[in-house]
């Protein structure tokens, strides 16, 4: 869960730049990183590398910000902060959301493309597939729009001529689904060199999908 402790979840979504970074799956000052706190939420500022980033250089806004609001002139939050002030409104179960440049997973957005049930992890994302999300101006309500509409019933989507969107219940769930999705397309990526890859099918999909329900939880009696 999100921690309670206004100080820690600033440095968390440091660490969580830093790790973005890390990883490979964002540069410069490329991507943006939010977490749900009280009655809002906390988000990396507009221009600011993760190198660059400390604590108080983290923006919080509330969860009815409107374009018009002054904290959006002094502030200077991310650019696409009405992603993540959407996705944290409509989806309760999501307390983090991370947004990636991440080359592979890109490159397929680039050419719209969704990634299919190639392999069974597509299902980590919440579904049988990666949707990819129609191609709007970046920091525009319409790219906001598209991208809920794709993360319905998912957890993570691709944005076409962008980049990816990845949810979690908290900040460290959310940049792993990020990295994953990143592994997806890059194995796509790699079976497309030999030809359209052969894909699991909806049955088996939805047998993962099941499965993934319990993954990892431990059974209430065994504690």
């Amino acid at each position: 869960m999100i921690a309670a402790d206004e100080s820690a979840l600033r440095r968390a979504i440091v660490d969580t730049s830093l790790e973005m970074e890390r990883l490979g799956i964002n540069q410069g000052t490329s991507g943006n990183v939010s977490a749900r706190y009280r009655d809002g939420f906390l988000v990396t500022p507009s221009g600011v590398s993760a190198r660059e980033l400390d604590e108080q250089q983290i923006v919080w806004l509330p969860l009815d910000v409107t374009d018009d609001a002054d904290i959006l002139r002094i502030a200077r939050p991310s650019s696409e902060w009405r992603i993540h002030r959407d996705i944290l409104r409509a989806r309760d179960d999501i307390h983090a959301v991370v947004h990636t440049h991440s080359i592979a997973a890109t490159a397929l957005a680039i050419h719209g493309r969704d990634i299919p049930a190639l392999h069974y992890m597509v299902a980590a994302a919440g579904g049988k597939s990666i949707r990819c999300a129609p191609y709007a101006i970046f920091g525009s309500q319409a790219l906001s729009d598209h991208a809920l509409a794709a993360l319905d019933e998912r957890r993570a989507c691709l944005l076409a001529h962008h980049g990816v969107i990845a949810l979690g219940t908290d900040l460290s769930r959310a940049v792993w689904l990020a990295h994953e999705v990143e592994v997806l397309a890059k194995q796509y990526l790699l079976a497309l060199q030999i030809g359209a890859p052969p894909l699991l099918s909806d049955q088996q999909m939805e047998e993962v999908l099941e499965k993934f329900k319990t993954y990892g939880k431990r059974n209430t009696e065994d504690r």
